[in-house]
């Protein structure tokens, strides 16, 4: 590589970092868990982009959700989860290290219960025969967990000649509860359990549209099949068969989940969700219920996940429970998950161990896979250079061969081979990038630890950039490409419009895409100008040299000697 355009490369890097490690960067909002860490610690401060000192976990007081007395509060680093008294249900889960983006909430910590609702509340059938647990009152053997360590909360409560005894086991280091009981007087036939896993999740992000777009339920049983709250027709009642794995109700970034993979019961039987007869057309609401068989012992067992989508967590679970929150669309997922899951390990890597901010990460990112794709690029310019220089001889040949096509594709690739060229070597400079573009724009749609992520003016790397300016400044950077690119070539009509319309086209429909894709797309382009640019004065280079004037006085010589 040419030391010049290292140089060259250098400068820019150093002129796109220097503004953010001398200004001190934005707010500091709550603290964010470290993947599936084995220790729970206190919040800290993020690097670079969030100079502010981290608020400690927020007591539950803070929040908007008022807690009745009868709720056993469960307190770690990690989360608030309020056990209710009444009906054993899970009717506070509180995620202290994250900070709700809702204009309502705004800055407190995400509570993904909806108001007057709950998870886990339970109906027993027995035959023809139904009780609703929900409505019994449990006595609790503490009135209060701190969780320093796994710890367990038992909860017992009867009506008639049913009895029934509950634990709720926590861990200090993960969003993971397990959930194990006993009901007496099944009977020998066993029963089913009806749990309540709706009706979706509260609101956490300041675009309300976009977070109820993403509400589904989510079922584990060959591959992971979605149904979005969408698809829901309001007043009819959808029914998913099993046996599931786990079933899962999710935001654009939290999820409550049962997974009952590990279950002696059978695991989860079905899953029916109904959407409000009164619902709009496309419902962001839904009564969403799972049955788990209940064996003749009247024992059953499962876990509740209840946190955000941090893939290290999903991933440490096993069981594919990470494609609750897939990289990317069906059928195109195995794909391009190649690239994300990498993407996605190496922004955070770079953040959480090296100490840099987003942005500087993504700037750094940028510049790399530019130096890796610089033989490539180097390489497939360079055949552009050799088809361009047998265009007169391809004219030629379409001329004379324009009757006879089995004859001209002959003739052509002779023309080919004995020039050397590649006729689709020229398509990598634009294909190469790409699949790494796209990943990245599946990246910023689906990675929490990027949520509310600040770079100088970008309040936020995973939302568009509310000033517009880098999107601006992606599609100047664009032309600016193309500009030095077409350098030396002959201009058609054809190229000087596409000088102009692209880099519009680029910005119109990049400019309400994530912030931190067009900055990573705007890096990609100032440092392939270097390589535009060396290879603009090769193509200079190869140009023959201009004919030279005639002599003065020829033409009166020439007539003369006539």
């Amino acid at each position: 590589m040419d030391r010049r355009a290292v140089w060259a490369i250098v400068l820019m890097m150093a002129i796109a970092l220097a503004p953010a490690l001398l200004l001190k960067q934005g707010r500091q909002a709550l603290g964010r868990a470290k993947g599936d860490s084995t220790v729970a610690t206190p919040a800290v401060p993020a690097p670079a982009e969030q100079a502010q000192p981290a608020a400690p976990a927020v007591p539950v007081t803070d929040t908007t959700r008022t807690v009745a007395g009868d709720t056993v509060l469960v307190t770690s680093p990690l989360y608030t989860y309020g056990i209710s008294t009444r009906g054993a249900r899970l009717v506070l889960a509180t995620l202290n290290r994250y900070p709700s983006m809702a204009a309502a909430t705004r800055r407190r910590p995400v509570e993904l219960i909806r108001p007057g609702t709950g998870l886990l509340g339970a109906t027993l059938v027995r035959g023809s025969d139904s009780l609703k647990l929900a409505d019994l009152t449990f006595s609790p053997s503490a009135s209060k967990l701190d969780v320093n360590g796994p710890i367990q909360l038992r909860l017992t409560g009867s009506r008639g000649d049913v009895s029934v005894e509950l634990t709720y086991q926590f861990s200090p280091d993960n969003y993971r509860i397990g959930v194990s009981g006993r009901v007496s007087g099944v009977g020998p036939n066993g029963g089913l359990l009806l749990l309540e896993v709706g009706p979706g999740l509260a609101n956490t992000e300041a675009d309300t549209n976009e977070n109820h777009r993403a509400l589904a339920i989510v079922t584990k049983q060959g591959d992971a099949e979605r149904t979005d709250f969408a698809s829901l027709k309001p007043g009819e009642p959808k029914t998913l068969s099993g046996p599931f794995e786990w079933v899962a109700v999710k935001s654009k970034y939290f999820v409550t989940a049962l997974l009952a993979f590990d279950s002696a019961g059978g695991g989860i039987s079905g899953v029916t969700a109904a959407a409000p007869a009164t619902a709009p057309k496309h419902p962001t609401a839904a009564d969403v219920r799972v049955s788990v068989p209940v064996g003749p012992s009247g024992a059953f067992g499962f876990s509740l996940y209840a946190g955000p989508m941090e893939y290290d967590q999903l991933r440490h679970i096993g069981h594919d429970f990470d494609d609750v929150n897939p990289y990317g669309w069906p059928g195109f997922r195995t794909l391009i998950r190649f690239f994300t899951v990498p993407i996605r390990w190496l922004l955070v890597f770079m953040h959480q161990q090296l100490g840099l901010a987003y942005g500087i990460a993504l700037v750094i990112f940028g510049v790399l896979v530019r130096l890796l794709l610089w033989p490539l690029n180097q390489k497939a310019m360079r055949s552009s250079m050799q088809m361009q220089a047998i265009q007169p001889y391809m004219k030629e040949l379409q001329d004379r061969y324009k009757d006879d096509p089995t004859k001209l594709q002959t003739e052509m690739m002779r023309l080919y081979k004995e020039h050397g060229v590649n006729p689709f070597g020229g398509c990598w400079p634009m294909l190469l990038p790409m699949p790494i573009l796209l990943a990245l724009f599946f990246v910023f749609q689906n990675t929490i630890e990027l949520r509310g992520a600040s770079f100088l003016w970008l309040p936020d790397l995973s939302r568009p950039d509310p000033l517009y300016i880098i999107p601006l400044l992606m599609g100047l950077t664009m032309y600016g490409v193309s500009k030095v690119g077409q350098v030396g070539m002959e201009q058609t009509p054809q190229m000087r419009s596409m000088l102009y319309i692209m880099p519009i086209m680029m910005t119109v429909l990049f400019i309400n895409f994530a912030s931190g894709l067009n900055l990573y797309y705007a890096v990609q382009n100032l440092t392939s100008i270097p390589q535009q640019w060396m290879l603009a004065k090769e193509r200079l280079k190869r140009q023959p040299p201009p004919a030279p004037p005639p002599a003065k006085g020829s033409k009166t010589k020439a007539k003369s000697e006539k």
